[in-house]
């Protein structure tokens, strides 16, 4: 049984480095075409940004690869003698906490470099050291105080139930709402500073366009990201009584009123839609598949691995190995995703206008610096949103006549 699991992971591992080569070799290529979409010079500097981050994600997979060698091999029988603890949900709390703390500072050069090299680099990135560790220690108590309850949960029910993957998942699911609800104000009070729109006729037009499609919420708020980053963005946080709408200062600042609306409009088009629920449902059956295979793994796979079949060794099993589900899950969960966002965009450029929506994305993309193509495959696998070429066609705009504006 684990030699399937490792054949898995090794086609995992191989098909990532393909995909990522494929997409250097066509955003090569396709940097040498007239800029579409973004100006000529953010054309090449975004062709530039995504070849440099696919070069670091070969790196980094084969980096991954190296580790999961070491942990099959001989870190995790090595880290189960190191932890000699009798109760087992105990056991569970601190090899699971030992094995994802290793894991984090084994990577974390890669993190490193990714938001202090290349981020900066291509003027995303405004982190500093201080805010960086400052981010760091408390995502940390973050982890250990809650995760470390979860994990303890988990082990509890792995213990206690023959069908443990049934009341497995059920709790897991329901840990993930609870998260998605309290996640704005776990921002808030932790790591962003939110604060109501200073600008009183914008948020009085945001108002009127949440009235209109019936959504409600506890607010519209502006987030300090850039202290962080300069990219632009907006979300809907929260769920129920915490819903609210956080726009980033650079979207704000960058983009007209009736830009920003088309935005929020096309982001009402998933509520209108149903893809919240939709999306929740999508993940509620990817996760009872995920508890139906972890939940049955035969007593080999964990002799294999010189571990018990007790719940510290499920659930890291689970977390070395559902990756792989994923990857081969994701281009289904990606088309259902691509299909959602063309019919987000139909209902915002209806809410607002098609002018102002594809002006947004056009600054969204020069600003964001998103290059404009990909090869197919990559696509396939890894677009969540379709390529913006596809979204202007489909709103009927030919990308050769769009012409990128800075004024606001």
């Amino acid at each position: 049984m684990l030699e399937i699991f490792v054949i898995g992971f090794c086609a995992y591992f191989a098909f990532n480095i393909y995909t990522s080569f494929m997409q250097i070799g066509f955003v090569k290529n396709a940097k040498t075409f007239q800029a579409i979409i973004l100006d000529s010079a953010k054309y090449e500097e975004a062709a530039n940004y995504s070849i440099e981050k696919e070069k670091l994600a070969i790196v980094s997979t084969f980096y991954d690869f190296v580790l999961f060698i070491l942990w099959i091999g001989f870190g995790l029988s090595y880290l189960d003698s190191l932890v000699q603890i009798e109760s087992f949900w105990l056991k569970a709390v601190v090899f699971v906490d030992l094995f994802i703390i290793i894991n984090w500072i084994l990577t974390l050069p890669f993190e490193l470099y990714s938001t202090f090299k290349l981020n900066k680099k291509y003027g995303f990135s405004n982190m500093t050291p201080a805010l960086f560790i400052k981010d760091t220690i408390k995502t940390g108590i973050l982890f250990l105080v809650f995760g470390s309850l979860v994990i303890a949960g988990i082990s509890f029910i792995i213990n206690s139930f023959s069908s443990w993957w049934i009341w497995g998942f059920v709790f897991i699911f329901a840990v993930i709402i609870l998260i998605n609800m309290l996640y704005p104000v776990i921002r808030d009070k932790m790591f962003d500073k939110f604060e109501k729109l200073k600008d009183k006729e914008l948020e009085a037009k945001i108002e009127n366009l949440l009235n209109e499609v019936g959504f409600k919420s506890s607010g519209v708020f502006s987030v300090d990201a850039s202290k962080r980053d300069n990219r632009l963005n907006a979300y809907f946080g929260g769920l129920g009584a915490t819903k609210r709408v956080v726009l980033f200062d650079t979207l704000v600042e960058k983009l007209t009123h009736n830009e920003l609306l088309a935005v929020l409009g096309h982001e009402l088009g998933h509520f209108k839609n149903g893809d919240i629920v939709k999306n929740i449902g999508i993940m509620g059956v990817v996760m009872f598949i995920f508890f139906a295979i972890f939940g049955n793994l035969p007593d080999e796979l964990f002799l294999g691995l010189s571990l018990n079949n007790e719940p510290y060794a499920i659930i890291t099993v689970f977390l070395i190995f559902s990756p792989i589900l994923s990857f081969f899950l994701m281009p289904l969960i990606s088309m259902i995703s691509r299909h959602n966002e063309y019919a987000a965009d139909e209902f915002g450029s209806n809410l607002q206008s098609k002018e102002d929506l594809v002006n947004a994305l056009l600054k969204l993309a020069n600003e964001n610096k998103s290059f404009p193509l990909s090869h197919p495959l990559y696509i396939f696998f890894y677009y969540s949103h379709p390529p913006l070429v596809e979204r202007f066609k489909e709103l009927g705009y030919d990308v050769k006549s769009l012409k990128f504006s800075e004024n606001k």
